[in-house]
């Protein structure tokens, strides 16, 4: 018999008991449903991380205080930030000796988290102490004002830019902040730009920041002489040359001989990127494992009622055989009717996936996708389990007796 005339057969079986075969089909419906939204899910978290990451910076590398933990280290053992052995000038020594091969530009950096206060307002915020080098560095515009000048930086300057979200909170009036005075520490800074909101970042909202010359920062506020690390761009595409031409040069400086662990810890942009794509690729197989037990279920409902089947429709089968049909055309009429019963539920949980992703990214806020090859991998499936569920209730159809087939009552 030609596949035509089984699919035919099978859509006639199906709709002659609609109610049961919905019901059959929807274990399937909801597994093949809760795999592609949960891969959809996981998708959409990676792909929301991934943005946050780069949109801190481009190409950006982090250089923190401490480094390797070995004993043959001249400085002892060091943890992260343990031993302040990064100066300054390291940041211009970088940029001068790199620019040519890797870097576009480095900064100093320090941070603390201290209360601003402007007239009755006061509000805990983080304070980045940086150079001149910053915009360019994390890719973040001056909206109103301007940032401060390499001048203000060498002079120790109370100069500032504040982000979006500690402007509302200060300003909730709606205030130009632009050539404001406000208290850090006791100490009046003048505002001197607003920089453009960022949104969310790893950290938390990146728009919640004060950003003043690093000198200043480290000198007054703080009160210490050493910078905590250095933020560096590198060209695009060279972020390993860029890391590899930084570590040479620090271990230079430093005079670290081959024997001793670097004293300083390079983080690469690239780094947090792969990082949590590991760490979204391991949710998202466990949430489609996870899910995937309901396609499970549903193939064991589409066996059972197929076995059910297979004994409603004896006679049947008899007088099929009787008139000439072989035990091959019975057994991929009644695997065919599984395998269609178990497609049907697939699309059907395709259109149940779109629904609840469309659900998920209207009413909350899960950074929900859907991407073509979940839906593939959840027809799939479907088709999978239709044949493994369908196999041995066809097999048993296949094998009956035509004599007793013909008895059954």
């Amino acid at each position: 018999m030609a596949v035509l005339e089984f699919l035919k057969l099978a859509l006639f079986a199906i709709t002659r008991n609609k109610t049961r075969a919905f019901l059959t089909m929807l274990g399937i419906i909801i597994g093949v449903g809760a795999v592609i939204a949960m891969i959809g899910i996981g998708e959409g978290s990676r792909k929301a991380s991934i943005d946050i990451i780069e949109n801190m910076g481009s190409n950006m590398l982090t250089i923190f205080n401490g480094g390797g933990s070995s004993a043959n280290t001249r400085f002892g053992p060091l943890g992260l930030g343990s031993v302040a052995v990064l100066e300054d000038t390291d940041a211009d020594l970088i940029e001068r000796d790199l620019k040519a091969s890797s870097v576009v530009a480095a900064t100093p950096q320090v941070r603390t988290n201290r209360a601003v206060v402007y007239g009755n307002n006061n509000y805990f915020t983080s304070i980045q102490g940086s150079g001149v080098q910053f915009p360019q560095i994390r890719g973040w515009e001056v909206d109103k004002g301007r940032f401060f000048t390499d001048q203000e930086v060498r002079g120790l300057a109370k100069v500032c830019v504040i982000g979006t979200t500690v402007r509302d909170n200060l300003f909730p009036g709606g205030e130009d902040p632009v050539g404001k005075i406000i208290r850090i520490s006791s100490l009046p800074f003048e505002v001197v730009g607003l920089l453009e909101s960022k949104g969310a970042g790893m950290m938390g909202d990146q728009d919640d920041v004060v950003v003043a010359p690093y000198t200043t920062v480290m000198r007054k506020i703080q009160g210490q002489d050493h910078i905590q690390n250095i933020l560096v761009s590198a060209q695009e595409g060279k972020a390993d040359l860029a890391e590899l031409e930084i570590t040479a040069l620090l271990r230079q400086r430093l005079r670290l001989t081959p024997r001793d662990d670097n004293t300083f810890m390079i983080r690469k942009q690239d780094d947090w990127v792969k990082m949590q794509d590991q760490q979204a690729g391991v949710l998202t197989t466990f949430l489609a494992l996870a899910a995937s037990i309901s396609l499970l279920v549903g193939g064991i409902g589409i066996s059972n009622i197929m076995l059910v089947s297979v004994t409603e429709r004896t006679r049947e089968i008899g007088v099929r055989r009787a008139l000439g049909a072989t035990r091959s055309n019975i057994l991929w009429q009644f695997l065919v009717e599984a395998v269609v019963l178990s497609v049907l539920g697939g699309i059907l949980g395709v259109g149940f996936a779109f629904l609840t992703i469309w659900v998920l990214k209207t009413f909350t806020a899960l950074p929900a996708v859907t991407d073509v090859w979940a839906v593939v991998l959840g027809l799939g499936f479907s088709g999978v389990v239709g044949v493994a569920a369908g196999f041995l209730p066809a097999l048993k159809a296949a094998n009956l007796d035509v004599i007793d087939a013909l008895r059954y009552e």
